[in-house]
């Protein structure tokens, strides 16, 4: 694993045949992800980014409370 101001390089991942990908121990720890834990899956032309569904949900909350004021 390389860091360097608080980005992170975990290396290569390969996909299985069935499509799974294994998220490796370091990027867990740091993330605290845990078994069963749900990710959302976005992306663009350039690239794909996984988000604890419980953040996404934080961040929504956050917007709809601006919007009440």
């Amino acid at each position: 694993m390389q860091e360097k101001d608080g980005k992170y390089i975990f290396g290569v991942l390969k996909i299985s045949e069935k499509g799974q990908i294994v998220i490796p121990k370091e990027a867990r720890k740091i993330y605290n992800l845990q078994p069963g834990d749900a990710l959302i899956l976005m992306g663009d032309k350039n690239g794909m980014a996984m988000v604890k569904t419980e953040i996404f949900h934080d961040l929504v909350d956050q917007v709809m409370e601006g919007l009440n004021k």
